[in-house]
Parts: C-alpha cells; sequence; structure tokens
C-alpha cells in the first residue's frame, strides 16, 4: 500500500458512497496529489484486484469493508501528529457564540448498544451534575440516524458529547492561541485534582490519548464522583502569559454559559500538576469530555468513542437532565 492508493481509499471512505475518478481525481489535490483520470483508474484497478474497493460499472467505485480495514492499519508512521493537525483544524472551525450560544461546537460521539443503553444513562446521570464534564448538553440518536456528518451504527445508540477542544476554538475566537500538549489521567484526591497520573503527547501519538486511557480501564471516574477520589480524564494545555487575564475572564464567562471545562488556569512559567510549561506560558487543565463515557466503561457495559468527531450547532444540543429524569 503506497501513500497515492492509500490516499484514494481516504477519499472513497470519506465520500461514503460510489465515486468516479474524476471526482476522485479533484480530491485527491486536497492530499498533495496530482493525478490525471486515466491515473487514478491504473491505482483503483490494483485496489479492485486486492478487495480494498468494489467497482459498480461506469458509476465508479466503493471502498470495501476490507479496505476500510486497511485504511486503519496502513502506514501508522505518516498518521504521527495526525490528533495535533485535527486538533488545530477543528478548533479554527469552532464558531459558538457565547453571548447567543449559537455556532458550531467539537463533539465526540460515542456508541452504546440498545439493550443496555438505559443503565448507561443511570451511570452517566451524576457525572452530568459534577465538575468533570465539559457542558451538560448532548444529543442522543438511534442507529441509521445522523449526528452531524456520522451516521449511527444499526443496533447502536449514539450520543454526541461536548469535545474539550471547544474551548480552544472560543479561546482562538478572541485571539488567544491555544497549544494543546497532553491528553491524561488525573487522580482525585478529596474532592480536588492532585497530580497527572500518565500522560500522552497529542504531537506524537496517531490515536487519541484518552480514547486509549478509556480502553485501558484507568479511570476511576464514578470514584472521583461518589468517594471524592479517582481518576478522571483530562487534557494539559499552555496559552502565553500575556493571555492569562483575558483568558481567566473568558473562562468565568464560559462557565456562566454552562461550558465549565476548565478545570484549572496556572500562574506564568511555574509548573501545573507538576507538569512544567514552557517560557513565558501558562498551563490549562481541561476535563476530558469522554468522561461520562468512562463512566460507563467501568461499570463493564460496552462502549465505542471517537473523540473530535464532527462540528454540531451547539443550541440544538439538550440539557441532560431534561432528557434523563
Amino acid at each position: 500500500m503506497n501513500k497515492t492508493m492509500l490516499a484514494i481509499l481516504k477519499v472513497l471512505d470519506k465520500h461514503g458512497g460510489i465515486i468516479g475518478s474524476k471526482e476522485i481525481s479533484k480530491e485527491l489535490e486536497f492530499y498533495g496529489i496530482d493525478l490525471t483520470e486515466r491515473t487514478v483508474r491504473y491505482h483503483l484497478r490494483i485496489l479492485d484486484e486486492r478487495g480494498y474497493t468494489k467497482i459498480f460499472g461506469r458509476e465508479g467505485r466503493k471502498i470495501t469493508q476490507k479496505g476500510k480495514d486497511e485504511l486503519k492499519l496502513s502506514l501508522v508512521s505518516s498518521k504521527v501528529g495526525f490528533v495535533i493537525s485535527k486538533i488545530e483544524a477543528l478548533s479554527y472551525q469552532t464558531t459558538l457564540n457565547l453571548d447567543s450560544l449559537e455556532g458550531e461546537v467539537i463533539l465526540n460521539i460515542s456508541y452504546f448498544p440498545e439493550d443496555n443503553f438505559q443503565n448507561a444513562l443511570k451511570i452517566m446521570k451524576p457525572v452530568f451534575s459534577s465538575p468533570y464534564i465539559m457542558s451538560d448538553r448532548l444529543i442522543i440518536a438511534k442507529g441509521g440516524d445522523m449526528i452531524g456528518d456520522v451516521i449511527v451504527p444499526e443496533g447502536k445508540i449514539g450520543i454526541g458529547t461536548v469535545c474539550s477542544v471547544t474551548i480552544n476554538g472560543i479561546y482562538l475566537k478572541s485571539g488567544i492561541p491555544v497549544t494543546s500538549r497532553f491528553g491524561g489521567v488525573i487522580e482525585i484526591d478529596n474532592d480536588k485534582p492532585k497530580r497527572f497520573i500518565s500522560l500522552i503527547s497529542y504531537e506524537g501519538s496517531s490515536l487519541d490519548p484518552l480514547e486509549i486511557f478509556i480502553s485501558s480501564r484507568m479511570t476511576d471516574v464514578s470514584g472521583a464522583i461518589k468517594k471524592k477520589s479517582g481518576r478522571i480524564l483530562a487534557s494539559f494545555r499552555e496559552i502565553p502569559a500575556v493571555c492569562l487575564d483575558e483568558a481567566k475572564n473568558l473562562a468565568k464567562k464560559m462557565s456562566g454559559k454552562g461550558i465549565k471545562g476548565i478545570l484549572m488556569l496556572g500562574s506564568p512559567n511555574k509548573p501545573l500538576l507538576e507538569i512544567d510549561v514552557g517560557i513565558d506560558k501558562v498551563g490549562i487543565v481541561i476535563v476530558g469530555g469522554l468522561n461520562p463515557i468512562a463512566a460507563v466503561h467501568e461499570a463493564n457495559i460496552s462502549t465505542d468513542s471517537k473523540a473530535m468527531s464532527t462540528l454540531y450547532e451547539y443550541s440544538r444540543l439538550s440539557k441532560f437532565h431534561e432528557i434523563v429524569k
């Protein structure tokens, strides 16, 4: 699998349906690849032979499940840094207006088995009343329905929760640049954040760190809420020290509007939760948007989460306690 064929599979996967070589040729320009339709058809024939694509006459091709699996596994080295690039792109696309509470935010999307969904809601209920969430707003969708541009698989229930990268976007819109450094797990002791016990660099990862921590069962969100001692998902970010006062004011405004993801704001040039910061930088600790899902996973209910899945209109989200009484 070379980079050109991998890019073709990416185009087909993104499109979802049947697409012709002419359109593929145009879409490849986004990946920095300039190919004629004839050359695209040459690569498609190879992909057909390997079972990664299926031909539909003159209509074009569609990616197969084998092709999707190959796309996930191929060229892992080229995906290093993918997470940080996605964070930067989605931060720029966030358009939430804190005054009107209208505009697009970033959602994580998680899937649950239909037969266990009510139990999952009961587990998530105290989390949505805790300090360890980004927002108490979410969207619930059935199999076959869409959340943004993502289709919920049949037999599953999908939940979209506000992603912490939304805060990057809000700050960026106000002229405050945010550097995302680590995703991690924080130890909570006596209801207070004590230290990071695990960290993964966004720049050096091909997967979202919080997804890894959930699947590895490294959290104890339920314990942090019920016993005031446990382990929650969070991330460590930095802003320029000169922006600190404005960042504090904006954090207060966000909290008043229901965006409560900022757990701690540090001081210039001083470590925060034992993490050093850069020169003339200030550390920020932001809670993970997937904490409610981590609590469900802790209870041995199957979950499948994709961080930073889609952009969604914030005003169309519902408050958790209006959905679940």
